[in-house]
């Protein structure tokens, strides 16, 4: 079926605004909460101009005093009760709260189709949009980096990295008992503390589990937004705990990753794994709670993002986003992506969870040129168990696991042999090891269990948890769970959690079958199939002891992928996404004994996670040291100093591999971004490309199908009179074209922040179709001038896919600045 070009047209504006404008169903009889922005700005972002910000995350210095600072909140507050109060009728709304720093507006719970429409109407209103839920993108790892011999000795050592830096962390809240978060003695010139402290003004909120000593120097800010998460029926206080204290995991986990103490012993389930640190030790811990063991709400991130920026936060790690692309004209303008661009505004670096979606394309869920989106890596670290059997034959598994007694070979028995025959409990039921009154006591003692992984994990009704558990408690020797043929799945859940009795599981289904015919072979049954003798045996080895491989890194499977979108049409955009990659794969950090995110995992005091939300405080981390190194520098410039300085090699020099569905295949820049963080250069990159808030303004204003109006109703700023025309024209430190139609000529800015005169050659790595020409290819430039690249590109055949190249800058003082790119050539000159 064809269409003519204008019914093509009028197709894609209802769809664009159906995506938009959602219905309410008055059926369903539920309030609803809506983040409505007023059409004044807030005073604070009238009284700073871009010049004075650039570099200052704080603004209370605005107001003489902080108390005029506290009447302006207070006036603001009471500025959008008075609106409300004036349209509407009481007990027709709930307002939730007042967002008075980076955006005028509030949020509130609203209890009709009418209500929502009375506040739409207002001329004082310049948008409302609904709120959405949003989840969690879920040692070894700073030696994997360079971390302790490439940057902590240029910076004063382990414990003073970091220092005169303070990172915000929109999270789970944090366990304040933690060794990772005590508060470590000062070692630098400076005594007491950081110079940030000047001018963070962070307070710490007390309550269960939180008391005020938890803000102990290391902590030195730590509160909690739940106010969406009540008003929808979510948070409960007895689970959630309403407090800056961490009942998940996930939040200590990424706190202590990007900013842990050195040197802290990671004692598992009584075992030692060795050592852990962040990234940055020296750097302090802003806590900002606006996610619980279900997930969070956008209005309570942005209510927690408005206040870290408040504080004075250097830099704020989200291991969060949304689950899916937002609705609207362009995912650039949702009210998220909006506040943390002027947070950037603000001179506050902002890093992000890439997503957990891959490897699917277009997966990214973090979207915008302002922000720093994080891929996910595995390092070289493996963790493998090993099980012999009595006939020779050995296999592969996980397993966190102490080894079965000596070097003795104990009988195998299956769970279904061991068990009551006269039970009315399902064989799913006997297979997975989850009931200890089933199992027959003198049959068990001193056997390898088998048991197997049903539909039972998938659903989390089971556990690997239960299963060792269930297993001492019986007096078994040790367990082994292998694969249901139904289920054939690698990504088992809870593979990576510390057990304290001897046990492997088989995750694939050859060994899995293999183990079946051994012990089916050698299981004497009678008549009526009972058993009666095992003679199958077999020993479990130590999973515990880690091994190194030196090939890493690799793209972890599940780490989002781009090409990045412009909209929730899939639209693809002139942006790269990821930025940057980092470790992401088990990863041993800080947990939260009682967490309830995670029953895998609880009653301990260190998790094994892996996932974005892993790799995101090791960028953020990383981040840190560089703003210690430049205080000075904008967000912009670090991040482009962790991309232009990444690694595309792994560890052995070859090219960085992706996990791809059942294999693996080179990777992309969709894949990692610029490529693998490289702290050690990253602190010294020789040239970075800058960009400011004004930049960014003209890129929204080049989004495909945004006009000036959508931009004006979002930031609060029009479309300047002399426009962009591509969006690929912002200043960043790649290049994506995503329509290529002949010929593009776009300009790039360098500034040397090398502190010399420095000559800089230029090469490129052409992408197929796609001929670069790039002048001037061999350029002197003094300390701390810019200067302009000139970029043509022209397609030399239609690839209709993109390919990818590089452009490298070496220069005669060492620096090597790479920038990745990536084309889709649609239609070549003359064609």
């Amino acid at each position: 079926m064809h269409f003519s070009l204008d019914v093509m047209v009028l197709i894609f504006i209802f769809i664009l605004y159906t995506s938009f404008f959602k219905i309410w169903n008055p059926l369903l009889g539920e309030a609803k909460i809506f983040m409505v922005l007023m059409e004044e700005d807030p005073l604070v972002y009238n009284k700073t101009q871009e010049a004075h910000l650039r570099f200052d995350s704080t603004f209370t210095h605005h107001f003489k005093s902080i108390d005029e600072y506290m009447i302006y909140k207070e006036r603001m507050s009471s500025e959008h009760d008075k609106f409300l109060g004036s349209l509407l009728q009481t007990g027709s709304y709930n307002k939730l709260y007042s967002f008075t720093r980076l955006l005028n507006g509030f949020a509130v719970n609203i209890m009709s189709e009418e209500v929502l429409n009375t506040i739409q109407n207002s001329k004082e209103v310049r948008a409302v949009h609904e709120d959405i839920k949003m989840e969690k993108f879920t040692t070894h790892t700073p030696d994997f980096l360079g971390i302790p011999s490439g940057v902590w000795p240029t910076l004063g050592g382990a414990t003073n990295s970091g220092e005169g830096i303070v990172i915000g962390f929109i999270d789970t809240g944090i366990n304040p008992n933690h060794p990772s978060f005590t508060s470590q003695p000062y070692q630098g010139t400076n005594s007491g503390m950081h110079a940030n402290s000047r001018k963070f003004k962070g307070k710490c909120a007390t309550g269960e589990g939180f008391p005020s000593t938890a803000c102990n120097g290391k902590i030195v800010g730590a509160q909690y937004f739940a106010q969406a998460a009540i008003a929808a029926g979510d948070f409960n206080t007895t689970r959630d705990y309403a407090s800056p204290f961490d009942a998940d995991g996930h939040g200590s986990h990424t706190a202590s990753t990007a900013a842990g103490n050195h040197q802290i012993p990671v004692i598992s389930n009584g075992f030692d794994y060795g050592y852990a640190s962040g990234m940055a030790p020296g750097a302090r811990i802003a806590v900002y709670k606006a996610l619980y063991s279900f997930g969070g709400y956008m209005s309570d991130v942005v209510a927690a993002v408005d206040q870290a920026v408040e504080d004075g936060v250097d830099i704020l790690s989200l291991s969060i986003g949304p689950s899916s692309v937002p609705s609207g004209p362009a995912a650039f303008l949702n009210v998220l992506e909006i506040q943390l661009l002027l947070a950037t505004k603000a001179g506050v670096l902002v890093v992000q969870a890439a997503g957990n979606g891959g490897p699917s394309s277009s997966s990214i869920l973090s979207f915008s040129p302002w922000i720093t989106s994080a891929a996910a890596s595995i390092t070289d670290r493996k963790y493998n168990n090993t099980i012999k059997l009595g006939n020779g034959q050995s296999f592969s598994g996980t397993g966190l696991a102490p080894p079965t007694a000596g070097e003795v070979l104990f009988p195998i028995a299956a769970a279904a042999d061991v068990c009551r025959s006269n039970t009315t409990a399902s064989f799913m039921a006997i297979d997975s090891c989850q009931h200890k009154e089933l199992f027959i006591p003198s049959l068990v003692q001193g056997k390898i269990i088998i048991c197997t992984y049903t539909f039972d994990f998938e659903f989390e009704a089971a556990s690997i948890a239960t299963v060792a558990d269930t297993v001492h408690e019986i007096g078994a020797a040790g367990f082994i769970i292998t694969m249901d043929p139904d289920i054939g799945s690698e990504q088992l859940k809870g593979t990576t959690m510390t057990v304290r009795v001897p046990g492997i599981v088989l995750n694939n289904m050859e060994a899995s079958s293999a183990l079946w015919e051994y012990y089916n072979s050698k299981t004497i049954r009678s008549r009526t199939g009972g058993a009666i003798a095992f003679t199958a045996t077999a020993r479990i080895l130590d999973g515990r002891q880690a091994i190194y491989t030196g090939q890493a890194p690799v793209v972890a499977s599940y780490s989002s992928r781009g090409p990045d979108v412009n909209n929730a049409l899939l639209q693809t955009a002139d942006v790269l996404k990821p930025n940057i990659m980092a470790p992401g794969s088990s990863i041993w950090a800080a947990w939260s004994p009682n967490s309830e995110g995670d029953h895998y995992i609880k009653g301990q005091d260190f998790a094994l996670v892996s996932g974005t939300s892993m790799a995101t405080p090791h960028v953020a981390g990383v981040a840190a040291l560089i703003k210690q190194k430049h205080p000075h520098w904008s967000p912009a410039a670090i991040t482009s100093a962790m991309m232009t300085t990444a690694d595309v090699a792994d560890g052995s020099g070859a090219p960085i591999l992706a996990q791809q569905t059942n294999q693996l295949a080179p990777a992309t820049p969709f894949d990692y971004g610029a490529g693998s963080i490289n702290p050690s250069r990253a602190i010294d990159p020789g040239l970075v490309f800058n960009t400011y808030f004004r930049h960014y303004i003209q890129f929204l204003c080049a989004v495909p199908g945004v006009d000036d109006e959508s931009v004006r109703r979002a930031v609060g700023v029009g479309c300047p009179t002399k426009r962009k025309d591509w969006c690929s024209d912002l200043n960043t430190a790649s290049l994506t074209v995503s329509n290529l139609v002949g010929s593009r000529k776009v300009i790039r800015r360098v500034t040397n922040v090398g502190g010399h005169k420095e000559t800089y050659k230029l090469t490129v790595r052409e992408p197929l179709g796609v001929k670069v020409s790039v002048s001037p290819q061999v350029f002197t430039i003094s300390a701390n001038a810019s200067m302009h690249l000139r970029i043509v590109l022209e397609a030399t055949e239609a690839t209709n896919a993109y390919t990818f190249g590089e452009m490298v800058l070496r220069g005669s003082r060492k620096h090597v600045v790479s920038v990745p790119i990536a084309v889709y050539a649609s239609s070549s000159l003359g064609s």
